[in-house]
């Protein structure tokens, strides 16, 4: 804009490819198994993408956002439903796309959409569905931003700039194939026979599945390290899938080692704006941190209704957030499925 401001828009954890969008249904706690006992609401929890995708293209009236930050789980329950082994989207990932995200955000899957892998990407739990395709899809469609599973973009805006960073921590769900095989992305007991993701450049087995995520995210933070030292932009933010508090001690020392402004994430499925003054679950050290999992491709952590807010763990269930940058501030609201703003806080440059 004209006036060195930026409207950018960041969600997650969006992407439901059941008949008629319907939300994936998902456990709320111990025996809360959705739709039944479990809060549910009728009306919210059954079409949630599609909430939150209609009060985005309405507010984009308004604020017109430049780009979208997507923190992944793009297709849900497991990713483009197809073998890894080939590294180019084909007629299943277009599909996907056309239904899932072009045939629900319209207008705004014209825009950038700057995105990362989450861990049903891989296959929840499973490494061998169609995430390579995914990739594939960023380099025949110039909007949909995922030139790998990690990389860096600098944006240049009227007066300033904002170098984003996206990584995949999706190591924090790749476990040895025995264990807790319901959020084991490495796991044995969904995982085919002989399953291997090298011709796409993943995993060879599932053996070398756990090692192939830790080498890839301990290469990561190196890399990190080195970009965010090389860094000229006005504003630093790093883009992932995992949520605040994850290896919450390498994100405190980015930010006061090498100015890290922003962190921007998903996976838990709700909107969580996490304040510097926090200090109760934040110990990122001053990092202001969102988790934005609340993009409706599956219900909720907590019920949405507004009267029952014991157990949620942040401002709202489903939602997505506006982001407002200038040079010198950067405005952070938290937009409700139903259009409210359900918080604000204002970021300055570190």
């Amino acid at each position: 804009d004209g006036d060195g401001f930026t409207h950018v828009f960041a969600v997650g954890d969006w992407g439901a490819t059941l008949p008629g969008h319907y939300t994936a249904p998902n456990k709320r706690g111990p025996g809360q198994k959705c739709p039944k006992n479990c809060g549910y609401v009728r009306g919210i929890d059954d079409r949630a993408q599609i909430l939150v995708a209609n009060v985005m293209k309405q507010r984009a009236g308004i604020s017109n956002p430049q780009y979208v930050l997507n923190v992944g789980d793009n297709f849900y329950w497991s990713g483009v439903q197809e073998n890894c082994g080939s590294a180019h989207a084909d007629g299943l990932t277009f599909k996907n796309f056309a239904e899932g995200w072009q045939g629900v955000y319209g207008g705004l899957a014209n825009k950038p959409w700057i995105s990362c892998l989450g861990n049903h990407d891989y296959g929840g739990w499973q490494f061998n569905h169609g995430w390579p395709q995914q990739i594939g899809y960023s380099f025949v469609n110039r909007n949909w931003v995922m030139p790998g599973r990690y990389y860096s973009r600098v944006m240049n805006h009227p007066g300033f700039s904002v170098e984003y960073f996206v990584i995949d921590t999706n190591a924090f769900d790749a476990k040895s194939p025995d264990d807790d095989p319901e959020h084991n992305i490495c796991g044995k007991m969904h995982t085919p026979n002989g399953a291997t993701c090298a011709a796409g450049g993943g995993p060879a087995s599932l053996y070398s599945c756990k090692d192939w995520f830790w080498q890839g995210y301990n290469q990561q933070k190196g890399w990190l390290k080195a970009k965010l030292a090389a860094s000229r932009a006005d504003w630093q933010v790093v883009v992932t899938h995992f949520p605040c508090g994850t290896d919450a001690g390498f994100f405190r020392m980015l930010h006061h080692s090498y100015g890290l402004d922003l962190l921007v994430t998903g996976h838990r499925h709700d909107q969580e704006l996490w304040r510097p003054e926090d200090t109760y679950k934040n110990h990122m050290g001053g990092l202001t941190c969102i988790v934005t999992g609340g993009g409706g491709g599956i219900t909720s952590e907590a019920t949405p209704n507004p009267e029952d807010t014991k157990d949620w763990y942040g401002e709202a269930q489903y939602g997505f957030y506006d982001l407002t940058i200038t040079k010198t501030s950067l405005k952070i609201q938290s937009i409700n499925y139903d259009g409210k703003v359900a918080m604000n806080y204002t970021v300055y440059p570190k």
